[in-house]
């Protein structure tokens, strides 16, 4: 199906002209992040095209987005994907993430980093003229966690590449469709309590998922965003405590926080991850607690977008189902 862009609109306050139009590409756009990142690129006036691995995954999706077979985990279809696009967005996230199952190839290092490796480089051959990476917050060649030395890897593999190239470090995420704050909700809603993980004491300065498609669209056509690193979070540093009160302040409900010590949940993790489908493991654990503040000095410089506070972010979805 044919996209059918709208009104190009002012990007960086600037009003789009024809040749702003661009050709993109977004891998993984049919998840929680890939969705509303092709919506946000639409908006904007782009010619949009989803790369998955199955058109079916784009139920629910944007209907203007084209749509082509794509698997970063299967690098031969890769080349024929990306020919003629200018920008390839890489959103791709393994199922139920952070819960890796090896036995489906859903880990950090075959994803995120095998699979942008595999990405960038057909981009290259491809001859795409911006590749726009999402790592992650704390990322480091000397990270306590194995997810984040993987994201490191992937990006000074983007680096290197010769593709030019914008990176950004999301911290917390939340929106309509994610796992994690709406899990929170769900159990607020069916029972007199709610269980976190951990202490509660766990720093994030959350981040709404539409101000991460905005600043990804923004980039597009904002010449000083490549070649850039940018940390991306919301402009509230809070405890996961913090966001989950806020959370049910939003829908109205007042709940009891019934904290689960760590050593605890990962003994319990260690069980579960047994089960199918595999509901928790003791690595989850650790990604689930870990704190993840970003410091949005250069993107606030060089962007000069909107992030939105929590409670803001939560209005624009959270109770009107």
């Amino acid at each position: 199906m044919s996209p059918q862009p709208g009104v190009l609109k002012a990007i960086n306050g600037v009003p789009g002209a024809k040749g702003d139009i661009m050709k993109i590409l977004v891998a993984g756009g049919t998840g929680f992040l890939g969705r509303e990142i092709v919506h946000a690129l639409l908006e904007s006036g782009h010619s949009v095209t989803v790369g998955s691995r199955s058109w079916r995954k784009m139920g629910g999706g944007d209907i203007r987005a084209h749509w082509v077979e794509a698997d970063v985990a299967n690098p031969a279809t890769l080349p024929a994907a990306l020919a003629g696009f200018e920008v390839v967005v890489d959103a791709v996230q393994f199922p139920n993430s952070p819960v890796e199952d090896p036995k489906k190839g859903y880990t950090f290092e075959q994803v995120d980093f095998e699979g942008t490796r595999n990405l960038v480089d057909a981009a290259r051959t491809a001859g795409v003229a911006h590749f726009i990476g999402l790592s992650g917050v704390g990322a480091a060649d000397d990270a306590p966690y194995h997810w984040l030395r993987f994201k490191w890897q992937e990006e000074e593999h983007i680096r290197a590449s010769g593709v030019p190239y914008t990176i950004f470090r999301p911290s917390w995420v939340y929106g309509a469709g994610d796992v994690s704050l709406n899990r929170f909700m769900g159990f607020a809603r069916f029972l007199p309590f709610v269980p976190v993980v951990g202490n509660g004491k766990t720093r994030i300065n959350p981040l709404y998922v539409g101000d991460l498609a905005a600043h990804v669209a923004a980039s597009v056509t904002n010449a000083a965003a490549k070649g850039g690193l940018f940390e991306i979070g919301g402009p509230d540093i809070l405890t996961m405590d913090e966001v989950i009160k806020t959370a049910l302040r939003a829908l109205h409900k007042r709940r009891i926080l019934l904290h689960n010590p760590r050593p605890v949940m990962k003994l319990i993790a260690g069980v579960l991850q047994h089960l199918p489908g595999r509901p928790l493991t003791p690595d989850a654990v650790d990604f689930i607690t870990m704190d993840g503040v970003a410091d949005t000095a250069a993107l606030r410089e060089v962007f000069g977008l909107p992030l939105q506070t929590l409670e803001a972010g939560l209005a624009n979805y959270l109770g009107k189902d």
